[in-house]
């Protein structure tokens, strides 16, 4: 189960705003000297859904809508050096008693190489293990 960590920690934060168009806005506004800049936009069920990125291109900030909750679950996605990775993961979370809210799967939606496994943690986040091949 060990495997060699070749990518960052953290593949990339999504974060839950009242409004995703103005947020985007103020980050990219705020963020630019140093070198934050949209990568992605794209509608979910009639709302905005934008990827941030910085230099490398990848959207590793996210901003989503909140939706009509208070509570404002976090996303965070840890970087998996592989799919056997992903898959380890998945079992360790499985054998912790975690809630699974999406088993290990290509998400062709998000690129064609995205293999990742969706968990809640202790505190209800939504947190994510993902690794990226090339299509």
């Amino acid at each position: 189960m060990t495997h060699h960590l070749e990518a960052p920690l953290l593949d990339h934060v999504s974060i839950q705003v009242t409004d995703v168009n103005a947020a985007a806005a103020f980050y990219l506004r705020v963020f630019a000297p140093v070198g934050v800049r949209e990568a992605m936009r794209f509608d979910r069920d009639g709302q905005s859904v934008v990827g941030l990125c910085g230099a490398d291109g990848q959207p590793r900030f996210w901003l989503g809508p909140a939706g009509t909750s208070a509570d404002r679950e976090v996303h965070l996605a840890f970087s998996a050096p592989s799919r056997a990775a992903v898959d380890d993961v998945h079992q360790a979370a499985v054998a912790a008693g975690a809630q699974i809210l999406h088993a290990p799967r290509i998400w062709p939606e998000y690129h064609p190489g995205y293999y990742g496994v969706f968990l809640r943690d202790l505190d209800g986040n939504n947190v994510e293990a993902v690794h990226h091949q090339a299509p």
